[in-house]
């Protein structure tokens, strides 16, 4: 039998951040992450880093849909973001670290874009939602040593997410 798996792109952030709320679920396949959004072809992390490609840090979740919907994956990336903030996410600052949904089709923009309205509708923020919703364009991995950052380096990933206050937003803006 052969499944028709689906992608669905996201920047949150560094994506180290990114990975894991999405990689437990069942239906999800992987979650890649990498750059995507810019204008220089085979980034690298030294060249994205700057600031200065055009590309977001994000993540390439691939996903079977008769498992896990598109829809599901957008109300699972909301609440790992601060979508008012439109010069990076908490500690990470810089163009690279915007937040953006990219569609790979008519229906995904569809969603995206209601989920959005669904948000700014909700009152939950009182500041403007920033994350942008945009057409999905090549996506670029990430060299190997950042692909399940939180699963290889541990101790790493805890002690950056916890420098970072994502958990302390989310806990304060989305867990309510």
């Amino acid at each position: 039998m052969t499944t028709n798996f689906a992608k669905a792109t996201f920047a949150g952030g560094c994506f180290w951040c990114m990975v894991k709320p999405f990689d437990q679920w069942d239906g999800v396949e992987s979650v890649i992450s990498g750059y995507t959004g810019g204008h220089v072809e085979n980034p690298t992390y030294e060249q994205v880093k700057t600031g200065t490609t055009g590309h977001y840090e994000a993540v390439e979740i691939t996903y079977d849909p008769t498992k896990i919907t598109y829809k599901q994956i957008v109300d699972l990336y909301w609440p790992q973001i601060d979508p008012t903030d439109a010069g990076g996410q908490f500690q990470d600052r810089g163009d690279q670290y915007r937040t953006a949904i990219f569609y790979h089709d008519d229906v995904q923009e569809e969603l995206a874009q209601f989920s959005k309205k669904v948000l700014e509708e909700s009152g939950k923020f009182k500041q403007t939602i920033v994350t942008e919703i945009l057409p999905a364009t090549v996506f670029y991995p990430a060299e190997e040593y950042h692909q399940d950052f939180y699963k290889k380096e541990k101790e790493a990933y805890e002690e950056d997410r916890a420098k970072s206050g994502r958990d302390e937003f989310i806990e304060e803006h989305w867990n309510k």
